[in-house]
């Protein structure tokens, strides 16, 4: 198939390896993509920011802000019906986004059938973090694009009860959980990889991934420090952020610096080798609704992997099983399943191996996933549509595969 897939991610970052894991997927598996976006991404670095876009959100009042990422959905509009035009796709996939109905407008315009991933419920995190001036807009855009896409892809199914919330059909929301690429992300020597980074020798924790608070690092950073007489016990965080600086300075209180490795931003091709040196993989804290990505590359690389049992991550781990849980938000339980599986280096290899027999089982793989919404494309395509206007019915062709914004 001739997929058109459009998005407004502006920061190369968790949200972008998404996209670029499912395109390359999708590639792979034969079908043509053709990517409708903003231009700045592509070139950038993994890590950076949305530039100018971000420097705009800091700057501006809310209200005109959010105005101007609605006008933007109307020049998206004018660029996916040139796509359409010149491309002839058979169906649109959009990744979701606020004040951006512009999907929507394509589909109805040319009877595109359009798949909506949704990877959280935007209207609900932006009251709720960042503050929100068009509420009635924002409301409006998010129903509209939730109730009128032929299928809503949301990432959980914590996501999708909200969805459901918001009157979309059941037969129209399918679950898919973020995956993993096998052929980056498989196990390899553990010791090697540990003197590779200079920590060999070591009881290795790892973490990677954009360091904010709410991860709430500071609890490994604390077990550590209370584990004094136990130096084996070591800290890698792979990746940036703004907690970092906080979490240097408490090691360095706690007098435990040189039991910590930052490594910094890691080019995503990168990321693999690090997480190879990891005997057990930590997810401290994490978002309701989401479907960690690193999660599924920890599970891949056979780490034992310590979690908050929260419904979201239930969805992928059982306790005992795959994984230990702890109860979400308990530090001393946090600790006292971080203190089992480091005695243990049974339990580490057993549920680290079942962690690996999970992605199998279950096809928690970028390859599977893009087979998913190849399926449903082609159910779609299969039933009838209205006479609208087709893209069969465009002149001309071209040889380019981006339109950027």
């Amino acid at each position: 198939m001739r997929i058109l897939y459009h998005h407004r991610i502006r920061s190369k970052d968790g949200q972008y390896v998404h996209l670029e894991e499912l395109v390359h997927a999708l590639e792979e598996l034969g079908h043509e993509v053709i990517l409708v976006g903003p231009r700045a991404v592509e070139s950038s670095r993994f890590g950076s920011d949305a530039g100018m876009v971000a420097l705009l959100k800091r700057t501006l009042p809310r209200h005109a802000y959010e105005f101007l990422e609605f006008v933007y959905a109307f020049g998206a509009y004018l660029r996916l019906r040139k796509a359409v035009r010149q491309h002839r796709p058979d169906c649109l996939y959009e990744r979701y986004n606020l004040f951006l109905p512009s999907g929507v407008w394509i589909k109805r315009r040319f009877g595109l059938p359009l798949l909506l991933e949704v990877n959280s419920p935007l209207l609900d995190e932006r009251r709720q973090y960042g503050g929100l001036a068009l509420v009635k807009l924002a409301r409006w855009s998010e129903r509209f694009a939730w109730r009128e896409a032929d299928r809503v892809l949301p990432v959980t199914e914590v996501l999708a009860d909200r969805i459901r919330k918001e009157g979309v059909s059941e037969s129209n929301i399918v679950v898919i959980p973020n995956g993993v690429d096998l052929a980056r992300f498989n196990p390899t020597d553990r010791d090697r990889a540990k003197r590779q980074f200079g920590v060999q020798g070591r009881l290795v924790l790892g973490f990677t991934g954009f360091l904010r608070e709410w991860h709430r690092l500071d609890r490994v950073v604390e077990f550590i420090a209370d584990r004094r007489r136990d130096l084996s016990c070591h800290l890698m965080i792979v990746g940036e952020g703004p907690a970092r600086s906080a979490l240097e300075k408490l090691a360095r209180e706690r007098c435990v610096q040189d039991r910590l490795t930052f490594t910094g931003v890691v080019d995503r091709h990168r990321v693999a080798d690090y997480v190879a040196a990891f005997d057990i993989a930590l997810q401290p804290a994490v978002v309701s609704y989401a479907s960690p990505l690193k999660l599924f590359e920890y599970m891949a690389m056979g780490c034992a992997i310590v979690a908050p049992a929260s419904p979201n991550i239930q969805e992928i781990l059982t306790d005992q099983e795959n994984a230990l849980l702890f109860t979400p938000g308990d530090t001393q339980a946090f600790a006292d399943a971080v203190e089992k599986v480091c005695q243990n280096s049974q339990l580490r290899k057993s549920i680290g191996q079942r962690a690996m027999d999970t992605i199998v089982t279950r096809g928690f793989t970028w390859e599977n996933n893009a087979r998913r919404v190849a399926e449903l494309f082609s159910q779609l395509l299969h039933r009838e549509v209205p006479a609208l206007e087709t893209p069969e019915s465009m002149e001309g062709a071209t040889t380019s595969h981006r339109f950027d914004l």
